[in-house]
């Protein structure tokens, strides 16, 4: 009875299966070139999919019959078109749009769908934004061209919420999101993560993800705030490439070249290179990079890609301390003007990146497929020269030198398996991955000859000493190496609990091991051991539900945490714990005007229950005095919300601003003299942002390929220094450094005849002075007013 059953279901499945029609097609520009990302709908069905990377779609169990198919895309004329499906036959369609390729380019702000709508690699899976119970951020590359962006920063200031933080000797570059510094763990480079000791390169950007909130679950150590995706370039199956030269004020000449196109059916390739010589409007300060990004794709199969991607940076550039500090207290305008520079005229500070990686990708069967990713990379600094401006009242200032070597060797690999099934009528997407990464850094020790004291000079009165120019000898003196090791293991399932209903929970274990330091000395030809080696693990959770009572709005509500790994022991000599942190969050996403405009709106709360500071007595109970020796007493709270707009209103124009406020502070500290004061705010901390830019392109007048644009950037209120102690408080001792807030202004003009365009920005137009600060010591003012202009062709 029960084969008869299954040979009756059976019999009645492939009869269904046989009443069914498929529709498969492929979309093109007017130049031939497959467009991807372009909606195809078929409205009596309401059946729709988006073309992949080669233009193609398929649409399957359809009824036979009489159809109306609309295609459609940002800035594209929609196409409607009658197709008519045969019986259990395929019927394949070709639609060409109206657009060329380039014209589309044009009007692509975020990808090629809404910001709500694009699918986003930060994420490990299928999912669009709107899916996700978290904020999520994505500058494009139209964006990163017209505002003529050269470093990650230039990015930044359009995502809300984030605000460049201390820039230590400006030789890198460094963020803050929701109160929490973003280091190294949390910037990945197309999915891995990368070296921040050097400003990354923006000229091989295709888009930057950013990921706000906890990714723990995701990624492992990661902070609180964000984390940031840089998706470079990728290869193309068409023949391309653009030439550009950018120069600017103060001596600034950048060629770039990029080529992209099929070396055989199977193979593309791209190569996007660039030079970059500079001065700056601070005496002194100059800089030089080289940079190559080569890639490959090869489909090795119908279901299997390979994806090779080089990486090679290299900068030569002057460190610099910016104008310091006079007294503990910032100096005016009117005592050191912005340009003036203190470190010695031979100093440097020279860096080599390179990174290799790969991503091969498998489709298993429709539902599932499989990924990995591997990379390496090599870091190498070599630093010399003054640091650490902090001035007598009288200006006077002894100056230390400081000579650094570094290099790491870094390797990540990850691999993940994604897929969707059905538990009845309940919908899964399953995400299982595992990662790991081994990172070794070796730092060199030097001797100098006459020691680090090099000289005096005044800060307000140049003529009063005679600054030494002479570049000591220096001799290594002992390598240490510190390995460190990370693996996790995580499970994410998004469950549609109905058509509207949807519930996200996941689980990730991570371990991280810090082997001891091994120190060789060089000039006594031998090798001691150092450290106390320490393992950390810790589960990351993650729960959310999204609600999705139209097609174009969802609400959601959220709860994560990540860890911190914390330094320093307590009173019983033993490693601290990570500090677990908890974030609560809740918001809405929205579009309208059928995608032109995309308003979206979150609020959060960070709480840090275990906050590690200094004990107040050892284990003997005396009064401890060790700053390594710690405890849990305190509390830290984040409280925020973000609003993001993007809006692609026509082909010719388009919008993107948005608006955060944040407040961190200590909730709650042990009240001993060496614990923080309740209720002050911590510093780096950035209590607004707001951010603007607007474009537009003429066409269709006499002032076709015209194009103008608009851009403001707002940075409020932070505190700069340290954070006070009680005693500090008893004291009537201020360590903080009160920082204003400012805004800046940029303006746009520029022009494109055929394949030929040329664009102009002015920036900071109003000449407003700030300063971004490092503690009290590295007290750098922002770039004032100045010039640059690309001139570009593409083929």
């Amino acid at each position: 009875m029960q084969k008869s059953l299954l040979l009756i279901a059976f019999i009645f499945s492939c009869l269904v299966s046989l009443g069914q029609a498929t529709l498969k097609g492929k979309v093109t520009t007017s130049d031939g070139i497959p467009a991807s990302g372009v909606n195809v709908l078929l409205k009596d069905a309401r059946k729709g999919v988006a073309t992949n990377e080669e233009g193609l779609f398929i649409l399957k169990n359809l009824k036979p019959g009489t159809h109306l198919l609309e295609i459609s895309f940002v800035g594209a004329k929609t196409i409607n078109r009658v197709v008519e499906l045969k019986d259990a036959g395929m019927t394949e369609i070709l639609v060409e749009l109206a657009e060329a390729s380039t014209d589309l380019e044009e009007v692509v702000v975020n990808g090629k769908k809404t910001i709500n709508n694009t699918s986003v690699s930060v994420g490990k899976f299928q999912a669009s934004p709107r899916e996700l119970p978290q904020s999520v951020s994505v500058i494009g590359q139209q964006v990163i061209a017209d505002q003529q962006m050269g470093r990650l920063s230039d990015v930044m200031k359009n995502v809300n919420g984030v605000a460049i933080g201390t820039a230590r000797g400006s030789v890198t570059e460094t963020f803050y999101a929701r109160g929490y510094s973003l280091g190294s763990n949390n910037i990945l480079k197309n999915g891995s993560r990368t070296n921040t000791g050097s400003m990354p390169e923006a000229s091989t950007l295709e888009s930057v993800e950013v990921l706000k909130g906890s990714a723990a679950l995701l990624y492992g150590g990661v902070s609180g705030g964000a984390v940031v995706n840089l998706v470079t370039k990728q290869p193309k199956f068409h023949h391309g490439g653009e030439v550009m030269l950018r120069v600017g004020s103060y001596d600034l000449y950048k060629p770039t070249i990029d080529l992209y196109g099929p070396l055989s059916q199977k193979l593309a390739y791209r190569l996007v290179g660039t030079y970059e010589k500079a001065g700056s409007f601070r005496d002194g300060v100059h800089s030089k990079r080289s940079y190559l990004n080569p890639s490959l794709l090869y489909k090795l199969s119908d279901k299997t890609t390979l994806r090779l991607l080089g990486d090679y940076l290299a900068t030569d550039f002057t460190p610099d301390f910016g104008l310091g500090s006079v007294d503990g207290k910032i100096p005016s305008e009117d005592m050191i003007p912005r340009n003036r520079f203190f470190n010695t005229v031979w100093a440097y500070n020279k860096i080599k990146q390179l990174t290799s990686s790969f991503e091969v990708e498998h489709k298993i069967s429709e539902h599932w497929k499989v990924n990995f990713i591997g990379s390496y990379q090599q870091y190498n600094r070599n630093y010399f020269g003054t640091e650490r401006i902090q001035a007598a009242a009288n200006g006077d200032w002894s100056r230390p030198l400081t000579r650094t070597k570094q290099e790491e060797d870094y390797y990540t690999a990850q691999m993940n398996l994604t897929g969707d099934f059905a538990t009845g009528k309940i919908n899964h997407k399953i995400l299982l991955g595992v990662d790991g990464d081994q990172n070794t850094t070796v730092n060199t020790q030097f001797r100098i000859a006459g020691g680090t004291a090099y000289d005096k000079i005044n800060l307000l009165d140049p003529a009063k000493f005679t600054p030494r120019t002479d570049m000591p000898v220096t001799t290594d003196t002992a390598t240490s190496q510190a390995p460190s090791y990370r693996f996790g293991v995580y499970l994410q399932d998004m469950v549609a609990i109905t058509p509207k209903l949807r519930l996200l929970a996941g689980m990730r274990w991570s371990y991280q091991e810090t082997a001891k330091t091994t120190v060789n000395y060089l000039l006594k030809d031998s090798v001691a051991f150092g450290g106390t080696p320490r393992t950390d693990k810790a589960f990351s959770p993650k729960v959310g539900l999204v609600y999705l009572p139209l097609k174009t709005t969802s609400v959601f509500i959220s709860y994560s945490n990540n860890f911190v790994v914390n330094s320093g022991v307590d009173i019983y000599n033993q490693a601290l714990k990570p500090s677990i942190i908890d974030q609560f969050e809740a918001g809405v996403k929205n579009d309208f005007f059928d995608g032109k405009l995309s308003a979206n709106f979150s609020v959060y709360r960070i709480i840090n229950n275990n906050l590690a500071q200094m004990a107040e007595l050892d284990a003997n109970g005396n009064v401890n005095s060790n700053t390594n020796i710690k405890e849990f007493t305190g509390q830290t709270t984040s409280d925020g919300f973000e609003v993001d707009i993007t809006a692609s209103l026509s082909k010719n124009i388009y919008f993107i601003g948005g608006y955060s406020n944040n407040y961190m502070r200590y909730t709650r500290t042990s009240g001993a003299s060496n614990s923080f004061v309740t209720g002050e705010r911590l510093v780096n901390n950035t209590a607004q942002t707001a951010n603007g830019t607007v474009f537009y392109t003429f066409s269709g007048t006499s002032l076709k390929g015209l194009k103008i644009g608009a851009s403001t950037f707002y940075t409020g209120k932070r505190v700069a220094g340290w954070n006070n102690t009680q005693a500090n408080k008893a004291s009537n001792v201020n360590r903080n450094i009160q920082l204003g807030d400012f805004t800046t202004f940029d303006v746009s003009l520029g022009y494109s005849f055929r394949k030929l365009s040329l664009l102009a920005k002015l920036s900071n137009i109003t000449d407003e002075l700030d300063y971004i600060v490092h503690e009290n010591y590295s007290v750098n003012p922002i770039a004032p007013r100045q010039f640059s202009t690309t001139l570009s062709y593409k083929f």
